[in-house]
């Protein structure tokens, strides 16, 4: 188990490495995508072991990555939407802003507290081994993957439940599932059920970010009637998609 926490972290250090290089070298358009993806798959695979040395830290380093970078994928997905609908001088002053974010980015104090932090902590994981705080660690992850499914559950079953907290509680099971495949102990669809529940919230959430961003951005205004029906489409969407797994993978409905 350990070993193969140790080859996971050195694995998503890589991976940051290399979206590192591909911002600065502005290469792709999936490399600040592909950068905010590892970024949150390192914290599923810490989540569960707070407590242990060197959690908290890199932790932290990875949250400021995450609000950092934040802003900037929103921007870019907001552009690409704006390109294909029409909309090019909107799209365009936005790609501008990013093709200078880009290198900005990659060269981030953020980002490099990140990967030096990262790069160390697996000797905080040996040092921990060899100290016999990492007996049990299975029993103990799979402690924390369950409240994950607990809390889950109980904002899923509440009638007031607000839409925002259940796409990131959802984030939070399923890219936990993903960062210990061995202990996932839901039921059979709930993969699947997760991964719908997530894209079926996210097209919710662009419609609701976009229309916020149209009341002080005057260039989006063509576009508000749309995401209007769009918000009103993806609201319906998103309920059908939480009952099914609601019904699907919970005792109670």
């Amino acid at each position: 188990m350990i070993d193969r926490l140790v080859a996971h972290v050195l694995s998503l250090d890589v991976r940051l490495l290399a979206c590192q290089a591909r911002l600065t070298a502005r290469t792709d358009p999936e490399a600040l995508h592909d950068l905010r993806t590892t970024v949150r798959r390192l914290r599923s695979l810490l989540r569960p072991l707070r407590g242990l040395p060197g959690v908290e830290q890199l932790e932290a380093a990875a949250s400021a990555v995450g609000d950092l970078t934040t802003p900037w994928r929103d921007r870019e997905v907001l552009a690409a939407y704006l390109l294909e609908h029409d909309q090019p001088e909107a799209a365009q002053r936005r790609l501008a802003q990013m093709d200078e974010a880009y290198p900005a980015l990659a060269a981030s104090a953020e980002l490099a507290s990140l990967l030096m932090i990262l790069d160390a902590f697996p000797r905080f994981l040996r040092a921990s081994q060899r100290q016999g705080l990492l007996k049990d660690l299975d029993k103990r992850i799979e402690k924390r993957l369950g409240k994950q499914w607990q809390k889950l559950d109980a904002a899923l079953h509440d009638p007031a439940h607000d839409r925002h907290r259940l796409r990131l509680l959802i984030k939070r099971v399923r890219y936990g599932i993903e960062a210990y495949p061995e202990l996932d102990r839901l039921p059979k669809p709930a993969y699947k059920r997760l991964k719908s529940a997530q894209g079926a919230l996210g097209d919710w959430h662009d419609c609701w970010q976009w229309l916020a961003r149209a009341e002080q951005e005057a260039d989006l205004q063509p576009c508000v009637a749309t995401w209007q029906a769009g918000l009103i489409k993806a609201e319906l969407k998103a309920d059908q998609v939480l009952e099914k797994l609601s019904v699907t993978c919970f005792k109670h409905s």
